[in-house]
């Protein structure tokens, strides 16, 4: 069975859409929080580790860097979490760190604002203009997350499968729809997919452990595994010996290439 994520904006029904969905495939529901948990038990801090996804980036390199931390550990706690399948992500950039093509079924729901007023105001019990301002704020923030990790638009569609409007059909409709989806071919979670899903979750794990470990936490790097091979790609200089040691010691890695690039190859 697929992994689904689901992107919304603030109060467009994405919550209540995962709980349905959960109920009705016997998946895992998972959010941002239970990540976060997860990514905060190697000793880092949940507020800060929140704090982090949800502000807009910073214009200084140092607070830039430790975004980038935060993100390689949430990346392999996600990973870890729906390694196996059967399960819902409803929460940020879930679309975009578990990619696409990989048994995931990407979603995103859209919501009029005057339904997403009204949710808001039954949770928050805040005024109109309060409400309509938290909701701008909280989209613009995202947009401005999402367009400096990946350089994309997260309102693009076709960085999504589906994109269902409850303007004029309801959770439990658009609930039947997804799950309908689900038994389509292209979602199953087949081998194939299971092991991607496992390559995927190792390089993301290598990731986290180089961000963490004080002899390689000053590195931006992007790694890629197959099948326990793993090959790790950025401006590794003088520390390339490091990153093979730290590589080395994560579970399920069986050798490691690294590719050193010049500042214009990254760029």
């Amino acid at each position: 069975m697929s992994v689904i994520t689901i992107s919304r904006g603030t109060f467009s029904g994405g919550k209540t859409l995962a709980e349905c969905l959960s109920y009705r495939l016997g998946y895992r529901c998972i959010d941002r929080d239970v990540i976060v948990q997860r990514a905060a038990a190697h000793g880092v801090s949940e507020q800060e580790l929140r704090a982090a996804l949800e502000q807009p980036p910073s214009s200084l390199a140092t607070l830039n860097h430790r975004k980038y931390i935060y993100l390689a550990l949430v990346q392999a706690a996600l990973t870890e979490e729906v390694r196996e399948g059967r399960a819902i992500y409803h929460g940020l950039l879930g679309h975009l760190l578990l990619k696409g093509g990989i048994g995931v079924l990407r979603l995103r729901i859209i919501a009029p604002m005057e339904y997403r007023i009204r949710m808001a105001q039954e949770r928050l019990h805040l005024s109109r203009p309060e409400v309509i301002a938290y909701i701008h704020k909280m989209d613009e923030d995202r947009r401005k997350w999402t367009r400096y990790l990946y350089g994309v638009d997260w309102e693009d569609p076709s960085l999504y499968d589906l994109i269902i409007n409850l303007e004029y059909i309801d959770i439990d409709q658009a609930c039947r729809l997804v799950t309908g989806m689900t038994k389509e071919a292209y979602f199953e979670f087949s081998p194939e997919s299971r092991a991607l899903m496992r390559d995927l979750a190792l390089a993301s794990k290598v990731k986290a452990e180089l961000a963490l470990n004080p002899f390689t936490s000053n590195l931006e790097v992007e790694v890629e595994a197959s099948n326990g091979a793993v090959t790790i790609s950025g401006s590794l200089y003088e520390q390339a010996d490091e990153v093979v040691r730290v590589a080395k010691g994560v579970t399920g890695v069986s050798e490691v290439t690294l590719r050193d690039l010049t500042p214009a190859e990254q760029t």
